[in-house]
């Protein structure tokens, strides 16, 4: 079973994709469970499953095992990043989206597959599939509708053994190659063999017995699966790696309408790997594999699934998938998706899965002299958005339950690689993960103390003080302890200028003001090391971008027209005097890649401006060269 929570001598593990990651909706006022009639709380979820298992005929055991397997029975706020909705995780993939970007906005749009898992659950309900969605009840209702229909189609009755029930749910999967399928209805039944127990986000405990059963795996013979097998993986000897192809096809007439990435040749034809992206899921491999063979304009490199570390591959280094919510960084990067969700990672990022990624980082950092810091190896939460409307939407995992320390010790590498004097006004985050449990709400639930990479920062030297707020996240100025609050968080590897010290207090320039984190004796921080960039002098403020893309006259001379040009709009303005630690000077660029199999209008366009990257707040931003000064 995948739930698994390893010693503390180890380490912690607590983990944020899908593909993309939960919607960043973090406001003061999202709903709590406690105070609205469609909540979890309400519905008391153990009776829930019971009563949709004995509505349906269904095993409360199987269908209990399957939503833990699918969601660790959380219902989500009833969004998942791989198309599904809710505890059972009822899988809805997205209209055409040719129009969106390449997901730029990191948004899912709506189906109009009736023959989704969520229609079709709706249907069988007679309900709205909006209500399936949004009411945990029905949610679970719709499972089981599914898991009885899907029994009836295997063996043409509803059984009454539970061990029949095995290629219901191997349909339940919702993929068709057999390995990914077959594995997924394998951790179902281990998990009823083994049992589990849980108290979920909205504190309600939930529990399946352990049972002794032995799955009839005859009862899968009539469905028909793919029996693919790849070779010739991207990947280190010693892993257990698999190639499954995400979906490179023409959705409809329009060329411009295709999916799930764009065809390239990197690292040649001037277009550079320059990043790793750590996400996670917020779902299950199984789902992921499906989704990005399925027209729904995303996909990533790699799925790493959680309890053995197996890696799929599904889409080629050279090319580029959509991934990460902002073209610059597809561009420029490798992504690497994770079984799990970002607000209960201590029950998905597994050791095994630490592992894995770690050697396979190893690879790729060698194969494309990807430097190993953290300025590079970085989290989809702190890749900034396009646009001020699209930086607040963004993702945030693997948000605060990644271990950046100990995933950096198996790389083998530092997290701050050269590091600094004891003297150094650079300040590199570093707590210990163990210890560090910071509060956090989800959902205006007061959460579990678990281990954290993530610090609080506030806006005076006290814990009474407010946390800072993020002018784009919090216009009205109050932010919040909610675990997806990323504009008032530093994470581990993170360094910042040190801009202040008040007893065990240190301030530092963050978002453009100062930001208080406590720190007695340096016990959350390292000296740190690299670049130090200030506006320059006589200017009041300088533009921070989402990313460093070329001037107007590079497009003209290659020939883009406008309405393909990549455009970053300034996310915030740095004030005078503040100063940032910086990578070294990058040339702008952009990729054109806007129609189906046709390289030859696929062209690198590079610019003249050239960009020091930073960590301006959570996420990394872009600020010209010609607007600041270096600081000795």
């Amino acid at each position: 079973m995948r739930f698994k929570k390893l010693s503390s001598a180890i380490l912690t593990l607590t983990l944020t994709a899908s593909l993309l990651a939960i919607p960043a909706d973090f406001t003061p006022s999202a709903t709590s469970a406690a105070s609205t009639e469609n909540s979890i709380e309400a519905h008391h979820l153990q009776k829930a499953f019971e009563k949709a298992a004995k509505e349906f005929g269904v095993p409360e055991s199987v269908l209990l095992a399957v939503a833990y397997n699918q969601s660790r029975w959380e219902h989500h706020e009833g969004h998942s990043e791989v198309g599904g909705y809710g505890i059972m995780n009822l899988a809805d993939l997205p209209a055409d989206m040719s129009a969106r970007g390449k997901h730029d906005d990191g948004i899912i749009a709506a189906s109009d597959n009736e023959n989704s898992m969520l229609k079709t659950a709706a249907n069988l309900l007679n309900e709205d599939p909006e209500a399936l969605k949004k009411d945990p009840e029905q949610n679970i209702r719709g499972g089981a509708a599914l898991l009885a229909e899907f029994a009836r189609q295997t063996t043409g009755e509803l059984p009454s053994d539970d061990a029949d029930w095995y290629g219901a749910v191997v349909k339940y999967s919702g993929t068709d190659q057999e390995a990914i399928a077959k594995d997924f209805a394998d951790q179902v039944f281990e998990t009823i063999q083994q049992g589990a127990s849980r108290k979920n986000l909205d504190g309600q405990r939930v529990v399946l017995n352990a049972k002794v059963i032995t799955p009839n795996k005859t009862t899968a013979g009539t469905i028909p699966l793919r029996n693919t097998k790849y070779t010739n993986t991207d990947c280190p000897n010693g892993l257990d790696c698999t190639f499954i192809p995400a979906a490179y096809k023409q959705f409809s007439s329009s060329t411009s309408n295709y999916g799930n990435y764009d065809i390239a040749n990197r690292p040649k034809d001037d277009l550079d790997i320059r990043y790793i992206i750590i996400h996670d899921i917020e779902g299950t491999a199984e789902s992921a594999i499906s989704h990005f063979q399925n027209p729904s304009y995303v996909s990533a490199h790699y799925i790493i699934d959680s309890e053995t570390g197996k890696i799929t591959q599904m889409v080629r280094p050279e090319d580029v998938p959509w991934h990460a919510g902002n073209w610059y960084f597809n561009m420029h990067s490798i992504g690497l998706e994770h079984e799990g969700y970002a607000a209960e990672g201590a029950d998905w990022y597994s050791e095994q899965m630490y592992r894995s990624t770690a050697k396979l980082v190893r690879y790729l950092s060698d194969r494309f002299n990807i430097p190993l810091d953290r300025q590079h190896i970085i989290g989809h939460d702190e890749i900034p958005g396009l646009t001020a409307a699209k930086h607040r939407s963004m993702h945030w995992d693997p948000g605060a339950y990644w271990d950046w320390g100990h995933f950096f010790d198996l790389l083998g590498a530092s997290i701050n690689p050269s590091s600094g004097d004891k003297d150094s006004n650079i300040v590199t985050i570093r707590p210990n993960f163990n210890t560090n449990q910071p509060d956090f709400t989800y959902r205006g639930i007061k959460q579990e103390p678990e281990s954290s990479s993530l610090i609080h920062l506030y806006s005076e030297p006290s814990f009474e003080a407010p946390l800072v707020s993020d002018p784009l996240l919090h216009p009205g100025g109050t932010s919040t302890k909610n675990i997806n609050d990323w504009g008032n968080k530093a994470a581990i590897g993170q360094s910042f200028y040190k801009a202040g010290q008040e007893g065990d207090w240190t301030a530092i320039y963050y978002a453009g003001q100062k930001a208080w984190f406590y720190n007695p004796n340096n016990k959350n921080s390292v000296p740190g090391s690299g670049t130090l960039i200030t506006p320059k002098e006589g200017l009041d403020s300088i533009p921070v971008y989402g990313a460093a893309y070329p001037d107007d006259a590079a497009y003209d001379e290659a020939g883009i027209a406008e309405w393909a040009r990549g455009k970053a709009q300034v996310l915030y303005q740095m004030p005078a005097g503040q100063i940032y630690t910086a990578t070294a000077p990058i040339q702008s660029d952009y990729y054109h890649a806007k129609y189906y199999n046709d390289p030859a209008t696929n062209k690198v366009v590079k610019g003249n401006d050239e960009y020091y990257q930073i960590f301006y707040n959570h996420r990394l931003g872009f600020v010209k060269k010609s607007d600041v000064e270096v600081v000795n």
